[in-house]
């Protein structure tokens, strides 16, 4: 499975800074040393060109970007400190999930050590989330015709306003949105298809809930590419998270999504969007799960494949 990743995915914030930001490298070398990647599976982007970012962002923002031109109201909302660092570092995380995309539309399934960073509308970022990845990539597959229809299932526990926003009045975008009722942000935008939860619901309920959702999601959907925001801050003890999933919870989620999308024969792309345990080590273990799943689920298909091979040539004597 192709994952895409930078050294440049994390940058300094200020001392005590809430943000994970060492949880992509953490990530990056946890799936390495367990043999989920190899270093052959490791994409490294470019950052993304202006042209590309203008498909989503109006030139007014990606300006003031680029010139460290952000008022401090602006990057109090956003909860980052402009640095130069910092708007390389959204440009190629960006990038990564667009070659994620490129990838799974090559080879069914592949993942970005990064993105999911759907709280960024078109004229202004906010809660961590500078350029919003997920919807750029939608944007330049459709303009390169490598994709009409896309969906994004975005299973953090705060809802992705930027997302849903951006793609409120497009028919070929279905946005479908779990997260937490009473969690930021407080107002919502309208995604195709929403369903708050309660604070502290737990594994039954939310696994219920995606089960009855998803497959008329996707078949409403009807995507040439699915996008999942694999966000663990849904994970019991979260520090901005209000439910209450174990780990063996989260694992099954993702292994359903991935099971769901892939059995339908819908590109998949993976991306991290957040998580806020109380270790950043702890952190990145639950972003390792969906990463984990998606191996397991890409050697049960080979193993497959290989057995039906097999078969078909013992069968031809």
């Amino acid at each position: 499975m192709k994952c895409a990743y930078h050294p440049s995915y994390q940058v300094a914030l200020p001392p005590g800074h809430p943000f994970p930001m060492s949880k992509y490298l953490l990530l990056k070398d946890q799936l390495l040393a367990e043999g989920v990647l190899t270093a052959g599976d490791i994409l490294q982007p470019e950052p993304l060109d202006g042209e590309t970012l203008e498909l989503v962002h109006t030139r007014e923002y990606l300006a003031k970007l680029a010139s460290s031109a952000l008022s401090a109201a602006e990057q109090r909302r956003l909860g980052l400190p402009w640095s130069e660092a910092l708007w390389q570092r959204s440009r190629l995380a960006s990038a990564g999930t667009l070659m994620t995309a490129r990838a799974a539309l090559d080879g069914g399934l592949a993942g970005n050590l990064a993105g999911g960073t759907h709280h960024a509308f078109a004229d202004h970022g906010e809660g961590f989330c500078v350029l919003n990845d997920v919807a750029i990539a939608i944007r330049k597959l459709q303009a390169e015709r490598l994709i009409e229809r896309a969906a994004v299932i975005d299973l953090d526990v705060h809802q992705g306003n930027g997302t849903a926003a951006i793609f409120e009045a497009d028919d070929e975008v279905f946005t479908f949105s779990m997260h937490g009722e009473r969690n930021y942000p407080l107002a919502k935008m309208r995604s195709n298809l929403t369903v708050p939860l309660k604070d502290g619901v737990g594994d039954v309920e939310y696994l219920q809930a995606l089960r009855r959702h998803l497959p008329a999601v996707l078949d409403a959907a009807n995507a040439d590419m699915v996008f999942y925001l694999a966000g663990v801050d849904v994970a019991a003890g979260d520090r901005y998270g209000k439910l209450a999933l174990t780990e063996e919870g989260i694992r099954q989620r993702d292994r359903w999504v991935i099971e769901t999308v892939r059995s339908r024969g819908a590109p998949l792309s993976i991306v991290l969007a957040g998580g806020y345990a109380a270790t950043r080590a702890r952190t990145a273990e639950l972003h390792a799960l969906a990463f984990r799943e998606a191996a397991a689920y890409e050697r049960g298909r080979i193993g497959d494949a290989q057995k039906f091979l097999h078969a078909a040539r013992s069968a031809a004597g």
